[in-house]
C-alpha cells in the first residue's frame, strides 16, 4: 500500500534562487539535518547536478541514495530513493512564485516501505524530518538572496 506526505514552506527567495540551491548538493548540509553529500561516481557536489545523478547523503550513520529523475528549471525537482527501507520512494519538490513575491514550497513523496505495517511510522517520521528540510531550503535561499542581491 502506498504512503504519502506533503509540507510546505514560503521563501522571500524567487523560485531561480531556491532552484539553485537544489541542484547544489554542496549546499545542503549548510541548511537540512544531512551531514554530508557525495556524487556517486565522483561527480563534483560543487556543481549543478543533471538529471540521472545519484547523490549519497549521509546523516548521524544513516546512509541514502537518491537518483534525480526530473528537473524543470525553477518549478521541479524530482527525485527517487534508490536505497534503504522502501521498495519504492518517489519525491518532488515543487517551486511556485506567489504574488506578493517569493516562492511557495511543496515537498511530498510517494512510498511504500519494506517492511510491512511500518508505513504509518515512516509517514509520521518523514512528514518531520522533510518540514525541516522544506523551512531550511526556504531560509537558506532568501538569507543567500539578502547576501548576494544580484
Amino acid at each position: 500500500m502506498p504512503y504519502t506526505y506533503a509540507v510546505t514552506s514560503h521563501s522571500p527567495a524567487n523560485p531561480g534562487a531556491v532552484f539553485t540551491v537544489l541542484v547544489h548538493g554542496a549546499t545542503w548540509p549548510s541548511w537540512s539535518p544531512i551531514d554530508a553529500v557525495q556524487i556517486e561516481g565522483g561527480g563534483d557536489p560543487e556543481g549543478p547536478q543533471q538529471v540521472g545523478d545519484t547523490r549519497v547523503f549521509r546523516t548521524g550513520r544513516a546512509v541514502s541514495r537518491e537518483r534525480i529523475v526530473e528537473l524543470v528549471a525553477d518549478r521541479r525537482f524530482g527525485y527517487e530513493n534508490v536505497s534503504g527501507p522502501f521498495r519504492s520512494y518517489q519525491g518532488t519538490i515543487e517551486l511556485a512564485e506567489t504574488p506578493q513575491g517569493g516562492t511557495d514550497i511543496t515537498w511530498s513523496a510517494a512510498f511504500e516501505p519494506k517492511l510491512r505495517l511500518s508505513g504509518p511510522f515512516w509517514r509520521w517520521y518523514l512528514t518531520r524530518f522533510m518540514q525541516r528540510m522544506a523551512d531550511g531550503l526556504a531560509d537558506y535561499a532568501g538569507a543567500a538572496t539578502h547576501r548576494d542581491p544580484a
